[in-house]
């Protein structure tokens, strides 16, 4: 029996169980974000646990019927897991635990076929598998095919450790075996290493012997020769003395950093979905407000308040929260850059905008709604221009406050906005008027 693994990599292993467990124990990531994310989340809880006891995850990939479970029952050294002539008679991802070696727990994984038809769903378990495996049999039964390849290739970018095995070598002669590797080897350069490419009988066709008994007369029967992954059992065994624990820790370091990109993604799509209704509330009452007071100076207050209230509770959205007098420098800014962009003629073109397709007849909830919508026009630039200003950061990038409020300005649909705005002013003005 093999002598148990090495003590190495611990610092690698201390290193990616502390990342885990900063993502799980994060309290900063909202609610809605853990929701959206909860497979994810389960899935840094299971790494966190087999990091903790020390487990180690062997998967099988293949196309159907390689011989896949067989492969893994013959490690074992039992029937473990199904196999049968039929196609895909692998559903979904089994494992069991490998006793023969004092590994702190290793566990083969057997998973679906890739190439199963109308198996989409099965495709996407074994990449998952994969994904968080930290070493992969990717198993083939003779020349490997444009289809294997590709799928070799899409393994290789989430797998940390691959073994390419030969399976089934028992229908070929010794020639067309060694012809058959040096194939693989050429076709698999660049991807598989020369040594982690191994052969395997793990089921064996049975074979007609011939007895003969003392007295000369022969007798005929059929045998099934003994699995052989000698080579196959050796060379995992290698890897995981050399490199067992630093596999583990790569393997979860990778998925950790996949998973935080995923989170970011999340929290910057949640965060803009609730800045967006908060801006529009911030539009509408602001359109509203400003529709109904008839002193300009007073609209102006109004229209200032209502815009640096709105700055305030965006930089809480972004969880960058700033006080009344950066609000009110951050409002400047902005503003500063609307009046030298959109200039008095662009204003008195705004104006003539908000007033289109509005009907005569209501003269006051005419004008009204036009002021109403371009102030609401107003306060949605510049809570865009605030929105993305928390949103990387605190900071306006390279080309400053100009060229991102000039942005947002060439981005909007500026017709389609003012309709939207004047609609909803309208439909809330006239129950007052």
């Amino acid at each position: 029996m093999p002598e148990p693994l090495p003590v190495n990599g611990d610092a690698h292993l201390a290193l990616a169980r502390d990342s885990l467990r900063e993502l799980l124990d994060d309290k900063r990531v909202p609610p809605p974000v853990r929701a959206a994310l909860a497979e994810e989340y389960q899935q840094l809880q299971v790494l966190l646990d087999k990091i903790e006891h020390g487990h180690v995850h062997i998967a099988v990939f293949g196309r159907v019927s390689v011989g896949k479970s067989a492969l893994l029952n013959a490690l074992l050294g039992a029937m473990r897991f199904s196999t049968s002539p039929l196609h895909g008679e692998t559903t979904r991802a089994d494992h069991a635990r490998w006793q023969e070696y004092d590994a702190g727990g290793v566990f083969l994984i057997d998973t679906p076929g890739i190439n199963e038809v109308a198996g989409e769903a099965r495709e996407q378990l074994a990449h998952d598998v994969a994904t968080r495996s930290d070493l992969v049999m990717f198993v083939v039964d003779g020349d490997i095919t444009d289809t294997e390849l590709k799928a070799l290739r899409q393994v290789k970018g989430v797998a940390q450790r691959l073994v390419l095995v030969l399976n089934k070598i028992d229908r070929y002669t010794r020639a067309d075996r060694e012809l058959l590797l040096q194939t693989l080897r050429e076709r698999t350069e660049g991807l598989i290493q020369p040594q982690d490419i191994v052969i395997a009988a793990a089921q064996p066709t049975e074979r007609i012997v011939i007895l003969v008994d003392a007295d000369g007369n022969e007798t005929e029967t059929r045998r099934c020769p003994p699995a052989d992954v000698t080579a196959l059992r050796e060379r995992i065994w290698d890897i995981l003395k050399a490199e067992g624990k630093t596999m583990a820790a790569l393997n979860a370091g990778l998925f950790a950093g996949r998973f935080s990109d995923r989170l970011s993604r999340e929290i910057i799509t949640i965060r803009h979905d609730v800045a967006d209704k908060i801006v529009r509330n911030y539009c509408l009452g602001k359109g509203v407000a400003v529709a109904l007071n008839p002193i300009p100076v007073a609209d102006i207050l109004a229209a200032v308040a209502t815009d640096a209230a709105m700055i305030l509770h965006l930089s809480r959205v972004y969880g960058l929260p700033i006080s009344r007098t950066e609000a009110g420098s951050l409002l400047k800014t902005i503003f500063t850059q609307l009046v030298f962009l959109m200039g008095t003629v662009w204003g008195m073109n705004l104006v003539a905008s908000a007033l289109k397709g509005i009907s005569l007849g209501l003269s006051t909830v005419v004008t009204a709604g036009a002021q109403g919508a371009v102030a609401w026009y107003g306060t949605y630039v510049v809570g865009r221009a605030a929105e993305q200003y928390f949103a990387q950061g605190k900071s306006w990038g390279e080309g400053g406050p100009k060229r991102a409020v000039q942005d947002i300005l060439d981005s909007l649909d500026r017709e389609s906005l003012l309709a939207q705005a004047r609609d909803d002013i309208l439909a809330r003005l006239k129950p007052l008027l």
